[in-house]
């Protein structure tokens, strides 16, 4: 039986799976140990949680476990990244390159390095929300020393080059980080074989707690140091000093290890659900898709209705379909969404698009109500038949 609401906005949170919440629960209370407690058994307890956690997220993404380090989330990780990258290297050059479409976690910490001194380059987007290699290669300069973009659109969906962005990144010495908030757990990802040097990523978004991630730090070849944005114990290499939540950590890493057992299974259904929405509303007069349809995550479409007043689109679709016009972090603002517009849609259209993004729970039969539901709002706002 259909329940409501429905929730379509998995790129802004997912459901905790349920074996997760039985894996974390008993460090709640039988296992509460501190991880960095060393002398008695329930600290030792905890720390060989933590040390499974690493393993497993390390798998996912083709790392070894010493090179993981646990934070509250992705945004604390990009914030460790960038500044840390740039504290410790900022002698050797203050040139980072990155994206105009970027997460604002990464666009917001480039402009607080600015004022430090930092000189940033905001490389554009064409139509399709992709970066041009060739403009990433001309941008490159003798100082610079971080190139940042991003795996996976949050908005769109749409993936970068990354294989491609680490090889010129390899061939001039320079750093690599992408935020794969949006893609971990959901298409493989491979650092070494990308030469990515640093990644972050985030629980809630793959069906684990909210307030835990990690981030990704090569130890050789090269080998990257950070410096430390929280002092205080030297905990996770003296990278992000704090009592670890030993129960998110948990969770992080059994989030992880049931997505790498299901992701083939799970893209696959997952995206011929998308492509059934989109097939759906996509044959009505002036919808389309933004974005690259090729390159991008199996779970998320953004559709333009043009002619319509997003806002009323919204929240009529709202009333029963948990829908967002963009990024969860900025869905109270205004103003059309910079994503969208840096792949060159007037101000109109960009807000009159609309994100739906399905996940592991999401039904044919919540597929088949969206649509038919969507196309019945249309028709009340427009008076055209459907």
């Amino acid at each position: 039986m259909l329940k409501l609401p429905i929730y379509l906005d998995n790129n802004a949170t997912t459901p905790v799976d349920p074996e997760v919440l039985q894996a974390m629960l008993p460090y709640f209370r039988e296992h509460f140990g501190n991880a960095a407690s060393r002398s008695h058994s329930f600290g030792w307890t905890a720390e060989e949680a933590v040390k499974q956690a690493r393993e497993q997220v390390g798998q996912l993404i083709q790392a070894n476990p010493s090179e993981i380090v646990f934070t509250s989330g992705a945004t604390e990780a990009i914030n460790l990244a960038l500044k840390g990258v740039f504290e410790v290297y900022g002698q050797a050059g203050k040139h980072i390159i990155t994206c105009s479409t970027e997460h604002k976690a990464v666009l917001d910490t480039c402009k607080h390095l600015e004022k430090l001194g930092a000189d940033i380059t905001f490389l554009p987007v064409n139509s399709y929300g992709t970066i041009d290699l060739s403009l990433l290669e001309s941008a490159i300069r003798p100082d610079t020393i971080l190139i940042s973009i991003m795996l996976a659109n949050n908005e769109t969906g749409v993936l970068q080059p990354v294989k491609e962005i680490g090889a010129i990144a390899k061939q001039h010495g320079i750093i690599f980080f992408t935020d794969a908030t949006q893609a971990a757990g959901k298409i493989p990802v491979d650092v070494q074989a990308d030469n990515i040097d640093m990644l972050c990523m985030s629980a809630h978004k793959i069906y684990g707690p909210k307030g835990v991630g990690a981030l990704y730090v090569r130890r050789k070849n090269p080998r990257v140091s950070l410096a430390a944005q929280i002092d205080g114990g030297g905990h996770e290499r003296g990278m992000r000093s704090g009592t670890l939540n030993v129960p998110g950590i948990v969770a992080l890493g059994k989030s992880c290890a049931i997505c790498l057992q299901q992701m083939d299974e799970e893209s696959r259904s997952i995206g011929a659900l998308r492509d059934q929405l989109e097939q759906g509303l996509t044959q009505m007069k002036n919808i389309t898709v933004n974005g690259s349809i090729i390159h991008r995550l199996p779970n998320v479409t953004n559709l333009a209705f043009a002619g319509i007043a997003g806002n009323k689109l919204l929240t009529e679709i709202s009333r029963t379909i948990a829908v967002s016009s963009g990024s969860a972090c900025t869905s109270a603002n205004p103003e059309p969404s910079h994503v969208l517009k840096a792949m060159n849609l007037d101000d109109e259209l960009a807000k009159s698009s609309i994100r739906f993004g399905l996940g592991r729970f999401t039904t044919r039969e919540e597929i088949e109500y969206t649509i038919d539901t969507v196309k019945a709002i249309l028709q009340n706002l427009t008076g055209l038949p459907i």
